[in-house]
């Protein structure tokens, strides 16, 4: 198997997991949308269908949106970000962890809308590259676009996406400010910890390679930091951890079904 093939089939895999791939995302017309998030999970049961998503935000106009149209894009970049439907792993996830603390979601709404956004994958690397405290300006975000997808996007394409990047990555803490933004670091919870792991599990990580994931690398924090919110998030039942002899174990009883738990491993798998 050659190697675009074998990344073609993982892709695929975690596709059916709940990722994104691909070089499109919600972000070039929105941010991660916490607010209307927050508001839409809030008047809406855990294990609600897609449809009733669809129902609360399109039928009955949850979000409050002027218009129909308006309506059914808000509903198509909800359900691009987060999936919105209780057969998908990574949405699953979310509700699960979501109501627990309320300061933990938007780490979490970040988590997921960066599976789920190729855009705002992107610009992590970016973002985590400044060191903090430093102003993170407008044509800085508008040059690491152009340089990372070069003559792709318009003048004005880019300064709507940096201002949709831009707006996310301070609603999740990692920004502060509005006009002149400076790098911060957010306040990590064990919830958002234990869906990080998640993230790696599903990607076929286990062991010691869960806590050198991208995911955990995002939360940054040194290893004994990240090993103390690891051990409260086992304390509050979002998932097991055994150290012992500095063996590491993680697991995630009753997160996947069986189906899924088996194209977990084969994604693993996959060269």
């Amino acid at each position: 198997m050659t190697a675009a093939a074998g990344s073609d089939q993982r892709q695929e895999r975690l596709t059916r997991l709940g990722f994104r791939f691909g070089i499109n995302g919600p972000h070039a017309a929105r941010t991660m949308m916490l607010d209307d998030l927050r508001t839409l999970l809030a008047h809406t049961p855990a294990a609600a269908s897609r449809q009733a998503y669809a129902t609360a935000i399109v039928t009955d106009n949850l979000l409050g949106k002027s218009t129909k149209k308006a309506r059914a894009l808000s509903l198509k970049h909800l359900a691009a970000l987060y999936g919105l439907d209780a057969a998908n792993p990574l949405f699953r996830a979310l509700r699960r962890l979501w109501s627990l603390d309320a300061a933990a979601q938007p780490l979490l709404a970040l988590t997921v809308a960066l599976a789920r956004d190729p855009l705002l994958r992107a610009s992590g690397a970016f973002v985590l590259s400044r060191p903090v405290g430093v102003l993170v300006l407008p044509e800085d975000w508008a040059a690491f676009l152009a340089d990372a997808f070069p003559d792709r996007f318009s003048a004005a394409s880019l300064k709507s996406f940096s201002r949709n990047l831009a707006g996310t990555w301070t609603a999740a803490g990692f920004l502060q400010g509005y006009r002149r933004r400076t790098r911060s670091l957010p306040k990590v919870q064990p919830e958002v910890v234990a869906l990080s792991l998640f993230l790696g599990h599903l990607e076929g990580r286990s062991g010691q390679r869960l806590f050198s994931s991208e995911w955990m690398t995002l939360l940054g924090g040194i290893p004994a930091e990240l090993e103390a919110l690891t051990n409260a998030a086992a304390n509050r039942g979002l998932l097991v951890f055994m150290n012992a002899g500095g063996v590491q174990e993680v697991r995630f009883p009753n997160y996947l079904t069986p189906e899924e738990d088996q194209i977990r491993q084969e994604a693993a798998h996959v060269v």
